[in-house]
């Protein structure tokens, strides 16, 4: 390139102008690859996992990720919140690679629909995937009723799995016949796209591959050199997830009822009180999460009352006895999960139950036994008392009045039979009776 300059040019117009013709001449340096978002799921399927994978999705198209890679391992979960899962895989702006991994992993019942749903659905060896029937929320249905949850399944699953170009047959069997199938046989029926051993083999066999996406349009991965950033569920995420474990949440409105009991039973200590209304609280919203039986809110509720009964009209146990049993039944029912994880497990029951109603029934034995305990109060209370008897003056008869010590007190005593020999010095007598501001005391044996 010729540059002129002209007199009248000025020296920085020149500069500059020097400087932009430089500049076209320097290469851009090269873009970085996208990255790959990974998400963890390897935890029931409820409300908080769906929440975590929905916010993983936004980000990665924030980031203009080149796809995100789901790593899967779950017994299983709640249907409900497996269709907003599947719902935002469909909607994702940015591919979904749902991959079963490490190896011992499965993706049973709604991991089943989700490893369906994705636009790459992969497998590592030794892992297996299906069982896919759906129950009702842990309960015995008519046939009728069942037949009717069972198509509705296998409808919404055939809605996609065509499109993704899988064996919906195959797929189909998974849900009526709860067929579960290894890596290899789920690759065999085409029910997955590959298998791989790891997340960079992973994505080294998907680089330059074309995936159908779920509008129907084609799309090239570039996958090569991509960076993996991996998105952990929140603190939130975290705590929420453990209080929608149906056995945690259990326990700590147990604990938070038993505080409360104990505020009751102690007015006035304020801590227990406020402390087991907090726990309540957030027992109550991680049990929120989860699908409740009601008619069994109505048995803790009335295993409470019966405790609370207890205390206040002693019963010799009955009512403790009744309102334990209605606590273990009420807690063993509480929660209606599809899956065992996600309901309470007896034993947890039987041993909070137990336990709380021990806890309930000694408390209420204290509280009885201060009702008919002795009221220590005035000086008819010292009755039966011991008190020690302080130096008298030498001339002192037996009618006459001496000093006793009597808790931390002073007393003037006279000897309840005027015959009895007057007591020593330091020696112990016991009260008989208080004659207005004198105690009667006789002499204890030494």
């Amino acid at each position: 390139m010729n540059l002129r300059l002209h007199p009248g040019t000025g020296i920085f117009s020149s500069l500059l102008l020097l400087l932009l013709c430089l500049s076209g001449a320097v290469p851009s340096p090269a873009q970085q690859p996208a990255p790959v978002i990974r998400l963890t799921l390897h935890d029931t399927i409820q409300p908080i996992s769906a929440g975590y994978l929905e916010r993983g999705l936004a980000e990665a198209e924030r980031r203009h990720a080149a796809a995100v890679l789901i790593s899967l391992g779950t017994p299983g979960g709640l249907l409900d919140s497996t269709r907003v899962i599947v719902q935002a895989f469909e909607h994702s702006a940015v591919p979904v690679i749902v991959y079963i991994s490490p190896s011992g992993s499965r993706a049973g019942s709604a991991g089943f629909f989700l490893l369906e749903a994705a636009d790459v659905a992969a497998m590592a060896p030794g892992t297996n995937a299906g069982a896919a029937h759906p129950i009702l929320e842990g309960k015995q249905a008519d046939s009728i009723l069942n037949q009717k949850i069972e198509n509705d399944a296998t409808a919404f699953l055939r809605s996609y799995v065509s499109r993704r170009g899988h064996n919906a047959r195959a797929a189909e069997d998974a849900v009526r016949s709860s067929k579960s199938y290894s890596d290899e046989e789920a690759l065999k029926l085409n029910l997955i796209d590959l298998t791989a051993p790891d997340d960079a083999s992973l994505l080294r066999a998907l680089d330059g591959r074309k995936i159908h996406r779920f509008d129907s349009t084609v799309q090239t991965l570039h996958l090569a050199g991509a960076p993996i950033l991996l998105i952990e569920p929140s603190v939130r995420e975290r705590l929420l997830g453990h209080l929608a474990s149906p056995d945690l949440a259990v326990l700590v409105l147990t604990l938070g009822a038993l505080l409360i009991y104990l505020e009751f039973n102690i007015p006035g200590t304020i801590v227990p009180g406020a402390l087991g209304t907090l726990l309540v609280l957030v027992a109550l919203f991680g049990l929120n999460l989860l699908p409740i039986h009601h008619t069994s809110v109505f048995l803790l509720l009335a295993g409470l009352t019966l405790f609370v009964l207890e205390a206040k009209f002693p019963s010799h146990g009955i009512l403790a006895l009744t309102g334990t049993l209605a606590l273990i039944f009420g807690l063993a029912t509480l929660v209606e999960g599809p899956i065992p994880q996600q309901r309470v497990h007896t034993s947890t029951a039987v041993a909070v139950g137990l336990g709380f109603g021990i806890i309930t029934f000694g408390l209420a034995w204290i509280a009885l036994r201060a009702r008919r305990g002795k009221v220590l109060l005035g000086s008819q209370a010292m009755i039966g008392a011991e008190a020690i008897v302080r130096p008298s003056l030498p001339d002192a008869s037996p009618s006459d009045s001496f000093q006793v010590e009597i808790r931390g007190e002073l007393w003037s005593a006279r000897l309840l039979s005027p015959s009895t020999p007057l007591p020593p010095a330091g020696s112990v007598v016991r009260v008989a009776q208080v004659d207005g501001l004198v105690l009667l005391v006789t002499p204890t044996a030494s």
